[in-house]
C-alpha cells in the first residue's frame, strides 16, 4: 500500500530525509527500490556499490548506502555523482534469467528483471543490479516507471521535463540571481566585442551594430565586426551579396597580423553595381590590402549527414546493437572502428585547420572560410585554428569564450543538430561533438599546451545531452531573445516604433529561466569542477602589430581606382584563382571590367604553396629550440597518431556486453586486455634496456587468446590508447577524482609520437601514443593529393 501511494501522489522535497535523497524544489519521487547495487566504472574504482534506486519525474537517482547526509544549506546541484537526467536516457533494457528485453513504455515483463541497464545519449550506459531480497513488486514497478518517463508520449514535450528540474518557484527565484561569470567573455554586447579586439590588438576593425535588429540576416549575432573604413550605410548594400545575409566578418587576428573571416557562399545571380563591388572588396579584404585567401570548406569536409552516419556507427560499436543484442568480435574491432569514418572526420578537420593556420602565421593575408550556409564547419574549422594558435583559447575560460563566440552567437544549430524533440531526424547532426573530438586529439598531442583538462571536455560532452542550458537549446541569437522576451524595436515611417521581433507563441513568461551551460556548479560539485584544469606555465604577453601587416611599405604603383588585391582558392589542398572568384570579377560582369582591372593571375600561387610546405618542413626538421607560445600546434596526422577518446567512448562497452555475455560482466573489455599485453611487453623491454631499473613491475600475466587477433590491421589500425593512463594487471585502479594526466615515472623516457623521444631513441611505438611537452615536435602533413608546382616564384614572405 505505501509503495502504490508512492508511485500515485509522489513525495516532495519535504520528505526527502526519509529516504536519504535530496530533491530538488517541487521535484517528487515516483518510485524506489532497496537494496540495489549499482556497477561501478574504471574511473569510480570498478566493483559494486549498494543504496537506494529512486525514479523521480526529472531523473534517476542512485543513493549509496555509506552516502552522507545531505546538507540543505548548500545550493541545489541538478544531478549527483551516481544520478542520470531522464532526458539522456535512451534506451531502457532488463536482463532476466537468459534473457534481454527492450523495455517501451507499453511493454509488458513476463519476468522478473535481475539487471536494468540504462543507455544514454552521451554513451554512457548505467547498470543496475537487484538483490534477490529486493521484493519483485520494487523491482517491476520502478522499471516500468522509468521506461514510462524517460520517453515522453509525444514530441515537443522536453518543455515539461524543464519544469520538472527548473519550474518551482524556488528554483526560478535561485536561478534568477545567479551571476554570470566574469572571467569569461560572453559576446553578447558592443564592449565584450571591443575587448575582444584589444586582446588581439585588431585597431583596424570596429564593432558594427547594423544588425541589431537582425534584419540584415537573421542568423548572424546583433553584433559584427567590419573594418573601420567601411560605414553602416555602405554594410547594408553587402549582406544580399551572401547567402542567408552572412557576411565576410571578422573572427581574430594572429599576433603577425593575418586576419581570419568566416562567410557564406557568394550568391551569383545578382547584378553586381559599381559601388556594391567596392564595398564587397572591402569587407573582403578587411584590413590588408595585397592578399586574400578564401578556404573552401564544403567540398573535401564532412557534411552534417556523413559526421551523424559515423556517429551512429560508432555508437554501434561501442554499445553494440540493442535489436540483435550482437556485439563486435574481437578480432574485427580494429577494423570496425576504422570503417565507421569517425576518425577519418577528424583527421580532415584537423588537416584543414592546420592549412589555415600555418596561412595565418605568414602575416600578409587575410583568410576567408567559406561555407554553404556558414554554420557547421565553419564553426569547427574557425575553432581549431584559435586553439592551435592562441594559448588564450587553450584555457577554460578562454575556451568557453571561443565557444561563445564561434558557435553561439555565430549561428550553429545546436537545437536542430541536437534533436532533443526527436523529431527531425535529418537534421540531427553532432557536429559539436565532432569539435570535441579534435580539441581532445590536441589535447592528447600537446597536453603541457593545455590549461583545460580531458575532464572538462568530457563534462562538456554530457551537458550537451540535457536540454536544460540557454546555451543548446536555440538555433541562433534571435531565437534566444524571442524566448527570453528581450525584444528589440524598430522604426518606420508608417508604424513608427514597434517590436522587431514578434514573441514566440510556444513561450510562457511562466517558463522557467534556462541557465547557461557554463555554469557549472549547476552540475558538479567542487571535486569534480577542480579536475577542469591544470596549471600551465604562464603565457608571454602578446605583442601585436600596429598595422596589422608585417608589409607596411603602401603600393605606391597601385591605381586609386583598382581592386584592392589578389584572391586565391585553397580547395583540395592546391591554391587557384578562378576568375569568378569573387563572382564580380568574372568576365561576365561588365560593371567590374569597366571599373576594375582583371582577375589577377597565378604568379604567386606557388609562393602560397611553398609557403606551406616550407612550414611543415620546418616544423619537421628544423631545430628544437624553446617553444613559441604563439606558434600553431600542428597535430600529427598519421594513423598510428590519432586516438580514441576512450574515457568517452568505452566507458560504457563492458557494461554494453553484459547482458549479452553476463560471464564477461566482470572481465575486461577486449581493447583493454589489448592494452595490458602491450603494456606487459612494454615492461619487458624496458627491463631489458641498458641503464634503466632491473626491478620488473609486479604484473599478473594474463593468457593470451588464440582464437582472436586484435591487431590484424597493423597498417592501417588506429592508434587507441593513451601513454599519460597507461594500464597493467597489477596495478590497483585510478580513483574515481583522479585525473592526472602525466605519464607514470619511469627510468626510460617515453618516445615520442613522431619517432623522436628526448633520449635519442628513434624507436616508434605503434599501438600507444605518448604525450608532448612543450617542445613537442609538431609536424605538419600537407595533403597528399596536393599540388605543389615547380616554380621560382616569389615566397609570400617576400
Amino acid at each position: 500500500m505505501k509503495e502504490r501511494m508512492l508511485s500515485q501522489s509522489g513525495v516532495t522535497a519535504r520528505s526527502r530525509d526519509m529516504f536519504g535523497l535530496r530533491c530538488l524544489p517541487g521535484e517528487c519521487v515516483l518510485q524506489r527500490a532497496l537494496m540495489v547495487r549499482k556497477k561501478l566504472t574504471a574511473r569510480e574504482g570498478r566493483g559494486w556499490m549498494s543504496g537506494t534506486l529512486f525514479c523521480t519525474h526529472f531523473r534517476v537517482a542512485f543513493v549509496p548506502q555509506d552516502a552522507p547526509k545531505p546538507d540543505d544549506n548548500t545550493d541545489p546541484v541538478l544531478l549527483g555523482d551516481h544520478d542520470v537526467a531522464l532526458a539522456s536516457i535512451e534506451k531502457v533494457v532488463v536482463v532476466g534469467p537468459n534473457r534481454t528485453k527492450l523495455v517501451s513504455p507499453n511493454s509488458s515483463l513476463k519476468f522478473t528483471p535481475e539487471e536494468l541497464l540504462l543507455y544514454c545519449r552521451d554513451m554512457r550506459v548505467i547498470c543496475f543490479l537487484f538483490d534477490r531480497l529486493t521484493p519483485d513488486a520494487q523491482v517491476l514497478e520502478i522499471t516500468y516507471t522509468i521506461a514510462k518517463t524517460y520517453q515522453p508520449l509525444k514530441p515537443g514535450s522536453v518543455l515539461s521535463f524543464q519544469n520538472a528540474a527548473l519550474g518551482s518557484v524556488e528554483m526560478k527565484q535561485f536561478l534568477s540571481n545567479r551571476r554570470r561569470d566574469a572571467h569569461m567573455n560572453w559576446f553578447e554586447s558592443a564592449s565584450d566585442w571591443e575587448q575582444e579586439l584589444e586582446r588581439c590588438g585588431a585597431t583596424t576593425w570596429r564593432v558594427s551594430s547594423v544588425n541589431d535588429r537582425f534584419e540584415m540576416s537573421t542568423s548572424l549575432s546583433r553584433f559584427i565586426v567590419v573594418p573601420q573604413k567601411v560605414l553602416d550605410t555602405e554594410l547594408k548594400k553587402s549582406f544580399a551579396h551572401f547567402n542567408e545575409g552572412r557576411i565576410p566578418r571578422w573572427c581574430w587576428r594572429h599576433p603577425r597580423g593575418s586576419d581570419l573571416l568566416r562567410m557564406s557562399s557568394f550568391q551569383n545571380n545578382i547584378y553586381h553595381e559599381k559601388d556594391d563591388i567596392r564595398n564587397l572588396e572591402m569587407v573582403l579584404f578587411g584590413c590588408q590590402s595585397s592578399l586574400c585567401v578564401v578556404v573552401e570548406l564544403g567540398d573535401e569536409l564532412p557534411s552534417p549527414a556523413d559526421i551523424q552516419l559515423a556517429h551512429s556507427r560508432m555508437r554501434t560499436l561501442c554499445l553494440g546493437d540493442l535489436s540483435t543484442s550482437v556485439s563486435v568480435p574481437d578480432d574485427k574491432w580494429l577494423s570496425t572502428l576504422e570503417s565507421t569514418h569517425w576518425l577519418d572526420h577528424i583527421r580532415l578537420c584537423l588537416r584543414k585547420a592546420s592549412e589555415v593556420a600555418c596561412l595565418l602565421r605568414s602575416g600578409h593575408l587575410t583568410v576567408a572560410l567559406q561555407e554553404p550556409e556558414d554554420r557547421d564547419m565553419g564553426c569547427v574549422v574557425s575553432s581549431l585554428v584559435q586553439v592551435m594558435s592562441d594559448p588564450h583559447y587553450r584555457s577554460q575560460h578562454g575556451f568557453q569564450s571561443l565557444v561563445q563566440k564561434e558557435w553561439v552567437m555565430a549561428g550553429h544549430r545546436f537545437y536542430s543538430r541536437n534533436n532533443y524533440h526527436r523529431d527531425n531526424d535529418k537534421e540531427e547532426a553532432p557536429v559539436f561533438l565532432l569539435f570535441l573530438d579534435c580539441v581532445w586529439q590536441l589535447w592528447f598531442q600537446f597536453p603541457s599546451r593545455f590549461q583545460l583538462t580531458a575532464d572538462f571536455l568530457l563534462a562538456l560532452h554530457d551537458s550537451i545531452h540535457l536540454p536544460l542550458f540557454s546555451t543548446f537549446l536555440a538555433n541562433c541569437q534571435r531565437e534566444r531573445c524571442k524566448r527570453s522576451q528581450n525584444l528589440g524595436q524598430s522604426y518606420t515611417p508608417v508604424n513608427g516604433w514597434r517590436d522587431a521581433l514578434q514573441p514566440d507563441s510556444s513561450s510562457d513568461p511562466s517558463d522557467p529561466p534556462l541557465p547557461p551551460v557554463w555554469d557549472w556548479a549547476l552540475q558538479y560539485g567542487a571535486e569534480r569542477r577542480a579536475c577542469f584544469t591544470q596549471p600551465v606555465p604562464p603565457t608571454p604577453p602578446l605583442q601585436p602589430l600596429l598595422n596589422g601587416n608585417l608589409n607596411t611599405k603602401p603600393d605606391a604603383h597601385r591605381p586609386a581606382d583598382s581592386a584592392p588585391g589578389s584572391v586565391f582558392l585553397l580547395s583540395r589542398g592546391s591554391f587557384t584563382c578562378p576568375a569568378n572568384l569573387p563572382p564580380w570579377r568574372s568576365s561576365a560582369s561588365g560593371v567590374y571590367k569597366k571599373s576594375h582591372r582583371r582577375a589577377p593571375s597565378t604568379e604567386n600561387v606557388p609562393g602560397l604553396e611553398r609557403l606551406l610546405k616550407a612550414w611543415s618542413l620546418t616544423a619537421t626538421f628544423g631545430p628544437q629550440g624553446p617553444a613559441d607560445a604563439y606558434e600553431p600546434l600542428l597535430p600529427l596526422l598519421l594513423g598510428p597518431c590519432m586516438g580514441l577518446w576512450r574515457e568517452c567512448y568505452l566507458r560504457g562497452a563492458l557494461h554494453a556486453q553484459a547482458f549479452s555475455h553476463p560471464v564477461s560482466s566482470n572481465h575486461l573489455h577486449p581493447v583493454e586486455r589489448l592494452a595490458q599485453e602491450v603494456q606487459q611487453l612494454k615492461d619487458k623491454l624496458a627491463q631489458l634496456s641498458p641503464g634503466t631499473d632491473l626491478d620488473p613491475p609486479t604484473v599478473t600475466p594474463e593468457p593470451r587468446r588464440t582464437d582472436a587477433n586484435l591487431n590484424q590491421n597493423t597498417n592501417n589500425a588506429t592508434f587507441l590508447f593513451s601513454a599519460s593512463k597507461p594500464r597493467s594487471v597489477g596495478r590497483a585502479a585510478p580513483p574515481p577524482t583522479s585525473v592526472s594526466r602525466a605519464p607514470p615515472p619511469s627510468s626510460t623516457p617515453a618516445p615520442r609520437p613522431g619517432g623522436k623521444d628526448l633520449g635519442g631513441s628513434n624507436k616508434h611505438t605503434f599501438l600507444f601514443g605518448h604525450s608532448s611537452d612543450g617542445r613537442s615536435d609538431s609536424r605538419y602533413h600537407p595533403l597528399p593529393n596536393a599540388k605543389l608546382p615547380k616554380s621560382n616564384g616569389s615566397s609570400l614572405a617576400s
